[in-house]
């Protein structure tokens, strides 16, 4: 660069005193900053936030990721970092993990989450294993995990519930 000392050509094999770096050195990657009307470019070892690298033969360049709420990203259509408060979900950025996925919120990423079965039908109505010798009792109804979560934190949702019911014979036969 023919501007010596000028910070705005720091790493630059070409450079103008109003537009800054033209060129890049090898490894860098090329830059344009934009400030109101004016831009100018600058040669980085890593591409900023909402941008990623670009590496060509002709030239390195930091290319705008294009993931709505990417923070950075591997290329144009994969996010690796989400913008706070989105979690990560194959190279996208949701505000809340997709049906079947539970959210890691230490990585902010979503992870397979606990899989269940249907519901059962509601079984017997009863209490104390009885079907009949009282006005109320409950029944239960199950579902199976059909498949465990990614991580043993994440909860899986209730595979068991009752209900309150009303017993179908209030008074046994024979008294008791």
């Amino acid at each position: 660069a023919s501007y010596g000392q000028n910070p705005i050509c720091k790493g630059c094999l070409s450079c103008s005193k109003d537009n800054g770096c033209i060129r890049c050195q090898h490894k860098l990657f090329f830059f344009l900053r934009r400030e109101g009307m004016r831009q100018y470019g600058e040669c980085l070892h890593s591409c900023p936030s909402g941008y990623y690298g670009l590496r060509t033969p002709d030239m390195n360049r930091c290319s705008r990721c294009r993931i709505e709420n990417c923070d950075s990203c591997f290329s144009r259509d994969f996010c690796t970092k989400c913008k706070t408060g989105f979690y990560s979900h194959r190279g996208r950025c949701f505000r809340g993990c997709p049906p079947g996925f539970a959210a890691l919120e230490e990585l902010m990423e979503c992870v397979e989450g606990c899989e269940v079965g249907q519901w059962s039908e509601w079984g017997t109505c009863s209490r104390n294993n009885k079907t009949c010798g009282f006005k109320w009792g409950l029944e239960t109804r199950t579902r199976q995990i059909v498949k465990k979560p990614a991580k043993d934190t994440i909860p899986c949702p209730t595979i068991a519930e009752s209900r309150r019911c009303k017993m179908a014979v209030r008074h046994c036969p024979g008294g008791k």
